[in-house]
């Protein structure tokens, strides 16, 4: 850089020095008087200074003087003025040129300021519009080091957090002191710290408060734009920081609401059975006067709501174990027809009024994965199908290969799922409208199948229309295995 500095005065001087000799030799040959080559002269004075620098426009002014003398100030050439008329003209120039020289140097360096700080400002726009885009303080900690040494073109950037006590730096050759010195550094608002060779460091406030520090290597950052530069990552971080407490806040309220609706709806859900097995086990305490068949009646309700109350519990408890995780995955090799086949067996009651076909695609290799898994999925899948379908409904379950998933499909012909149910059926505690017309379910079998599809990898859809049946797709990751 000082070589190109010097090369660049060099070439500075020289030009000054041509520019000047070239038009003492066209004023020479156009005859002109000392007034207009003084004006000229001046001219290429304010036009050096302008363009060169201060020390070429005193190299421009002091050779044009020279030749004003020479060869437009009587005595023509040489160098000794006649009377005090040329004294005064020649100092006048010299002044006019020393003025004009020093007003377009003056000039020049405003300009070369208003330049600079006119990058500063769209470097320092850069950092504001890239730190926007982090939402989480962890990934602006991380990412920051690296987008203030682009922008700013600087060797190193180091970053520490008070808050989170976490050091993050664009360059892995740090020194150690540097690392050690960053703490003491965030301790308030103090000026700026360096180490000879090292970093300059500089405290990130927001107001009074300390949010960590911010160094850097070289130290070329002005102490306005440093200053700039602090506030605006202090102002980042903090931002960041309340956005990431804002979000937990929200969703731990958000939390409590769902705990509070899962809890009262599970409430309903088990005094609903509960109070039918009371009535009834009152009624057949009480009536001595009841005959076979209205005992009978009762002791069916009792069965059927028990049964209903036990389904309920399993749910509930299966649900649970999914949302802590606690299922293992457990897979084997297996054909796709028998887990089909198992299921509708398990499944013989729900579906003894409907008929079912199953269509599994040629060849139908050994494929791994977790039959219980995959078997509580579709059970619960022609459950729902057997509840909302008229007796005598078709049936049908299909698999596939698709890429590397194995696809499993469950369609029937019934009346079909209401477009506003389609994007929360697999909610928890979700009821459609047919459903809740029936009075039956607990809105919790499709909320199972989909978390038992997450623990396995796969995926779960629905393709539905009013009046046009229901097709449920899920898929598995493909895993085939010799032997």
């Amino acid at each position: 850089m000082q070589l190109s500095a010097r090369f660049g005065s060099g070439a500075g001087w020289l030009g000054a020095t041509l520019a000047a000799v070239c038009t003492a030799a066209m004023l020479v040959w156009l005859h002109a008087d000392a007034t207009t080559s003084g004006l000229v002269f001046l001219v290429l004075v304010v036009w050096t200074a302008t363009q060169v620098g201060k020390a070429a426009s005193i190299s421009s002014s002091i050779l044009c003087a020279l030749f004003f003398n020479y060869y437009f100030l009587p005595p023509f050439h040489t160098l000794r003025l006649a009377g005090v008329p040329e004294w005064v003209a020649f100092f006048s120039f010299l002044a006019s040129s020393a003025a004009a020289g020093r007003m377009a140097e003056r000039a020049r360096n405003q300009a070369r300021t208003a330049e600079q700080r006119r990058e500063e400002l769209e470097r320092l726009y850069t950092l504001s519009q890239e730190m926007m885009l982090f939402e989480d303080a962890a990934g602006l900690m991380r990412e920051l080091p690296r987008i203030i040494a682009r922008i700013f073109a600087l060797d190193a950037v180091v970053l520490y957090g008070l808050d989170s006590d976490t050091l993050s730096s664009s360059s892995s050759d740090l020194p150690l002191s540097i690392q050690a010195s960053m703490n003491a550094a965030s301790g308030g608002p103090n000026a700026i710290q360096s180490w000879p060779g090292e970093v300059v460091t500089m405290p990130l406030m927001v107001g009074m408060t300390s949010a960590g520090a911010l160094g850097w290597r070289p130290a070329s950052l002005s102490r306005e734009v440093a200053t700039a530069v602090t506030a605006q990552v202090a102002i980042a971080l903090t931002r960041a920081a309340a956005m990431e407490a804002s979000a937990r806040l929200e969703a731990s309220r958000e939390s409590e609401k769902l705990r509070s609706a899962l809890i009262d709806s599970m409430t309903h859900e088990l005094r609903t059975p509960l109070t039918s097995i009371r009535a009834a086990a009152t009624t057949l305490r009480e009536g001595g006067g009841l005959d076979s068949s209205a005992r009978s009646e009762l002791a069916a309700i009792v069965d059927e709501e028990s049964a209903r109350l036990d389904s309920l519990i399993g749910e509930a408890v299966e649900m649970a174990e999914l949302d802590a995780h606690a299922v293992q995955v457990k897979i084997g090799p297996h054909h796709a027809r028998s887990l089909f086949e198992r299921a509708v067996e398990k499944s013989q009651v729900a579906l003894a009024r409907h008929q079912v076909a199953i269509h599994v695609e040629e060849p139908d290799p050994l494929v791994w994965f977790d039959p219980q898994l995959l078997g509580r999925v579709l059970r619960h899948l022609l459950e729902n199908a057997a509840r909302y379908c008229p007796s005598g409904s078709r049936i049908v379950l299909s698999s596939r290969r698709a890429n590397d998933l194995l696809e499993f499909t469950v369609e029937d012909n019934g009346p079909g799922i209401d477009p506003v149910d389609l994007p929360l059926i697999f909610e928890k505690f979700y009821r459609g409208k047919r459903s809740a017309g029936k009075g039956k379910g607990t809105g919790m079998g499709l909320a199972i199948a989909r978390a038992i599809l997450t623990a396995h990898g796969g995926s779960i859809d629905v393709i539905s229309a009013p009046g046009r049946g229901a097709t449920f797709r899920f898929r598995v990751p493909l895993v085939e295995r010799e032997g």
